[in-house]
């Protein structure tokens, strides 16, 4: 059986990662991305290289009508859906709390927290066996700033990220008796482009060094833990919160 997977943010770093392991297995793989077309028709075509069938939808999930639209589109292309993986966030320069205006915050909270909690409920209701799904797993994105706090940096970003760990553990006991497991990473230092994005573009190379293993993280290594968890292999596996962080 074809399984059929959909990747918020799927087009760079640990999303575009995930998709080419995800693909490598045969899969359908929809990724989802918000502005850069020419990003997207390369994943697709890199997808369905590795030997998957790839779709690429754009998409806010920060607006709900998308959301649904996306899901829907996910559904009469492939048939059904078995994985989610919440990857998209977005961060933003680096400021105190004190410094920050109520543009930024909106749209931080409204991209990283109420995006995942959209898309994990339109995953829920294709998904749970009690609606007619066959059931399958959500994997969510966090961040070891939920941890660490990001003090003068990213307290939006890490705050925005604890309210993921919180839906994981929670969502998780909702659904474990509709056949879904829901289970979160939490990559430390990685070397993606999100860190240009908030204008510290070597940020996770320098503080990736800091770490016990003296290094950043790869995305790759992070998607093979996201692979793990989708696993059979992780079958009894799910509120887990998995640091993928070089021991940070």
């Amino acid at each position: 059986m074809t399984r059929t997977i959909l990747i918020t943010g799927g087009t760079r770093g640990i999303g575009w990662a995930t998709a080419l392991l995800a693909a490598a297995e045969g899969w359908s793989v929809c990724v989802n991305y918000i502005g850069n077309d020419e990003a997207a028709a390369e994943t697709v075509a890199e997808i369905d290289a590795a030997g998957g069938r790839g779709l690429a939808i754009r998409a806010d999930i920060a607006k709900e009508s998308e959301v649904v639209d996306m899901f829907e589109r996910v559904k009469a292309h492939c048939g059904a859906l078995d994985y989610l993986v919440n990857n998209a966030a977005i961060v933003a320069p680096a400021q105190k709390l004190a410094e920050m205006d109520i543009g930024r915050l909106r749209r931080m909270f409204d991209v990283n927290i109420l995006g995942t909690y959209l898309c994990a409920r339109e995953a829920a209701r294709l998904l749970s066996t009690e609606r007619g799904g066959r059931g399958g797993v959500i994997v969510n994105v966090s961040s070891l700033a939920a941890r660490r706090g990001s003090p003068g940096e990213y307290v939006d970003y890490a705050g925005s990220k604890g309210a993921i760990e919180t839906l994981t553990i929670g969502l998780a006991k909702e659904l474990a008796g509709e056949g879904i497991r829901v289970s979160a990473v939490r990559p430390g230092f990685i070397d993606t482009e999100i860190h240009a994005s908030g204008g510290r573009p070597n940020r996770g190379l320098r503080l990736g060094a800091t770490t016990p293993m003296a290094r950043a993280g790869k995305p790759e290594e992070v998607a093979a833990a996201v692979m793990w968890l989708l696993s059979d292999a992780a079958s009894y596996t799910t509120g887990a919160i998995l640091d993928v962080a070089g021991g940070a």
